[in-house]
């Protein structure tokens, strides 16, 4: 084994059982929840995502270092498509469909005016898949909302990713705008 302290189980939803905002990403990366067991903790990912959660009330610190950092979420649930390191650090759509059940039932746990950020384009053909709603109905396109029905609105935002970051296509502004609308929806 490479890495003999890793996790490398599957990685669960963390935060609040109920809550009014469900983050769902793509899958556990190797070197964070891959290997901490919590999601985006460890890894850049998680950097710009715990920072935006601090900064909107959230979270209780702006930075998830490991599993047992006393880091606690408010309101505020996380959790990916896919629950195990995919290969090449990207999910198949079997993978989604095979994790499907997992995030049907923490969509189904939300309570009423939630509101779900889908981080990538996988993420958001997840939380559509989950909903049995389909694929063409609703278009992914960063800070888009999604009414899919009376109690849920998603919210995209390209994923926090290194590459995402590095390149520019996400800055620190536009994920932190997404977040900062999710607050004003959520009652």
């Amino acid at each position: 084994m490479r890495h003999p302290g890793y996790h490398t189980a599957p990685v669960s939803a963390f935060g609040d059982e109920q809550p009014g905002l469900l983050i769902v990403g793509l899958a556990p990366g190797m070197h964070g929840a891959n290997a901490s067991g919590r999601p985006f903790t460890g890894d850049q990912s998680g950097d710009m995502l715990f920072k935006a959660l601090y900064k909107y009330g959230f979270s209780s610190a702006a930075e998830s270092l490991s599993i047992d950092d006393g880091l606690a979420l408010y309101n505020c649930r996380i959790t990916n498509a896919v629950k195990c390191l995919p290969p090449q650090n990207k999910p198949t759509t079997a993978e989604v469909k095979q994790c499907s059940v997992f995030l049907t039932a923490e969509l189904q746990a939300l309570k009423k005016g939630s509101v779900v950020i889908a981080l990538g384009s996988i993420a958001h053909a997840a939380v559509l898949r989950a909903l049995g709603v389909k694929l063409s109905a609703h278009k992914f396109a960063h800070a888009e909302e999604h009414q899919l029905s009376e109690a849920l609105v998603m919210i995209d935002s390209y994923h926090c990713s290194r590459y995402n970051t590095q390149t520019r296509r996400l800055t620190e502004p536009m994920f932190q705008a997404v977040f900062a609308r999710a607050k004003e929806l959520i009652p």
